[in-house]
């Protein structure tokens, strides 16, 4: 049947599309639904060895999926690093990713002055994330640079930055603002971590140390 032969050579091609994927979410979405379609089809066919594996890496997908998502909003699973204006490990990460974190951060520049404050986010030993803050003047803390690796974009690695607001405290800043431009999924994100949209764009207000 014509039907069924296109039903399979959609689960191959979303498994192809799903190796090509950078984001580890997408990746493990996309390679889901490929190996769910491609084991039915092997199924109906009674190619049994593919169905099978097909079948495990399925299972497979679902363990990470289950994972990545119970992990997303753990602290024991990322760690943030405050770093020196100067930090080696957080230059290569901005010169490395520098394309595109323009596309996300135009007005962003490594040769800037040093900031006030820079975090680097990691998982395990991946880095995944940084976090630049420069002072405005008057306790304001203008956040420059909040970016994510693309491997991990599906995720908001920053929120473990935003949570300790002693960290931003101990730098002097009583109130943290954000450039309210951008799309709205940015905006989402910064009213996850704490900011609300003001008419001078996006601020939180950062608790005194104790």
């Amino acid at each position: 049947m014509v039907w069924l032969e296109i039903v399979g050579w959609v689960g191959s091609l979303l498994v192809i599309v799903s190796l090509t994927q950078a984001r580890v979410l997408r990746f493990r979405v996309l390679n889901l639904v490929g190996a769910v379609i491609a084991t039915a089809y092997n199924a109906i066919v009674g190619i049994w060895p593919f169905a099978v594996m097909n079948g495990v890496i399925a299972v497979i997908d679902v363990y990470w999926l289950v994972r990545l998502h119970r992990e997303r909003h753990d602290a024991d699973v990322y760690a943030v690093l405050e770093v020196p204006a100067d930090d080696a490990v957080l230059r290569h990460l901005l010169t490395s990713h520098a394309s595109d974190i323009a596309r996300f951060h135009p007005s962003f520049a490594v040769a800037d002055p040093a900031p006030s404050a820079a975090f680097v986010v990691v998982r395990g030993d991946e880095l995944v994330g940084a976090v630049v803050v420069r002072a405005a003047g008057d306790g304001v803390g203008r956040v420059d640079l909040d970016y994510v690796t693309p491997r991990y974009r599906d995720f908001t690695p920053g929120e473990f930055v935003y949570r300790d607001s002693g960290v931003f405290a101990a730098h002097g800043f009583r109130r943290l603002v954000v450039d309210g431009r951008g799309p709205a999924e940015a905006h989402a994100y910064l009213e996850r971590v704490g900011f609300r949209s003001t008419t001078d764009g996006w601020q939180r207000e950062v608790a005194a140390a104790a």
